[in-house]
């Protein structure tokens, strides 16, 4: 039973430390000195839709006891193998970003060159999949630095002193509302591989089945939450330094939050908040992206950690040799955000075929949640593509 709930748990953590990467830190920070308070109905927009698409994926695949990539291919023959071509190639590229973001992390804390913290947080990435409970070690990791993160970040929003009754106020009758804020938001926290980072590991764990149900539903919103209460706190840190009439660095305005908020603890503070962010991705974005390939055949299972081993030294190289590539990041934050409308609906064609849910009757409601978050995101996605192509 305290495998059962240590797993629940650790689904949820896996989930929410996914989402918060190097870009989760960039983009809220970036959205609250446009938005400003107004920002916090943004949040609250993202969490509702998050929760929404979550608890469809969620639900379906663990009461179907497959994969995505399965349910896809028993839905039309072959689709299964395209979600894990585009799953697997995003994930690639975000994960170069995220070791960008570890070795940005070590270079704030300890000086070093960006690309020498990249090599030592590859190798603890390494370290996490090859020790012999590995999914006890995965869980406890993501648990203890998404905790870190949050109350690191919290203590520099306290010390920006942010206007808390503006905040409360604005969230619910914002001054302005910003629809791409919504919809990138959505796409950063459940697009992409994130999506099913605590789906699989749920199934990884067997807590599947009707009699699992509420678990499951707890899992999935929990995930979502923690990554609200992050997005939250961080929100409230920039917000009181951005109303004080501090200017922050196009270049890494997430740092300037920290470092004017709460000086040079502070400054330091980002740096093992960025480094949590990013090695959790890591962990989450290789665990997750080979997790859609080992059930196509036994011998790739049999060999999940040679897989994730691959997975994280080729992304660790090409970020050594190249750098941090803007473009291929640019495109893969692309490709995110069309992953989900597809990958989501997916999932929902398969809420009514018996021979994927057996005796699991879907609630209409969530159903129709989930269609609308398919028809939004699908609708933005196509936009930013277009642009992206063009640019």
């Amino acid at each position: 039973m305290r495998r059962k709930k240590s797993a629940i748990l650790g689904a949820a953590f896996l989930m929410a430390t996914s989402a918060i990467g190097p870009g989760f830190l960039t983009q809220t920070t970036v959205f609250t000195q446009q938005l400003l308070a107004s920002f916090g109905f943004v949040i609250l927009i993202t969490i509702l839709l998050d929760i929404g698409a979550q608890l469809n994926i969620w639900r379906i695949l663990t009461m179907s006891n497959l994969r995505a990539q399965d349910v896809a291919n028993k839905i039309v023959p072959g689709l299964g193998f395209f979600l894990a071509a585009i799953i697997v190639l995003g994930g690639v590229a975000f994960n170069i970003g995220n070791l960008a973001g570890c070795g940005l992390g070590l270079e704030v804390l300890f000086g070093i060159q960006p690309e020498v913290g990249a090599a030592i947080s590859c190798v603890v990435a390494l370290f996490i999949f090859w020790l012999k409970e590995v999914g006890n070690a995965l869980d406890t990791f993501a648990k203890v630095l998404g905790i870190l993160m949050i109350l690191l970040t919290a203590y520099v929003a306290i010390h920006s002193n942010p206007p808390l009754l503006e905040v409360v106020h604005r969230s619910f009758i914002p001054e302005r509302i910003d629809p791409l804020s919504i919809v990138t938001l959505v796409g950063g926290t459940v697009g992409g591989y994130i999506s099913f980072a605590g789906a699989h590991r749920l199934l990884d764990a067997g807590i599947t089945g009707t009699n699992n149900l509420s678990q499951v539903n707890q899992s999935a919103v929990s995930g979502i939450v923690i990554t609200g209460l992050m997005r939250v706190v961080l929100f409230l840190a920039a917000l009181g330094v951005v109303v004080s009439g501090i200017v922050l660095t196009k270049n890494n305005p997430a740092s300037s939050v920290f470092q004017v908020a709460a000086g040079d603890i502070g400054f330091k503070f980002f740096g093992i908040v960025i480094w949590s962010a990013a090695i959790t991705s890591v962990v989450g974005c290789a665990y997750t992206s080979i997790s859609f390939v080992t059930s196509f055949h036994q011998s790739l299972a049999n060999n999940q950690r040679y897989f994730i081993t691959g997975f994280i030294l080729f992304s660790a190289i090409i970020f050594i040799l190249v750098g941090n590539p803007v473009r291929l990041l640019v495109m893969a934050g692309t490709v995110n955000g069309i992953t989900l409308p597809v990958a989501l609906g997916i999932i929902l064609l398969a809420s009514r075929n018996k021979r994927i849910v057996h005796d699991y009757q879907h609630p209409r409601w969530l159903e129709a949640v989930g269609w609308m978050v398919v028809v939004l995101m699908g609708v933005m996605s196509v936009y930013s593509l277009v642009k992206f192509i063009n640019s």
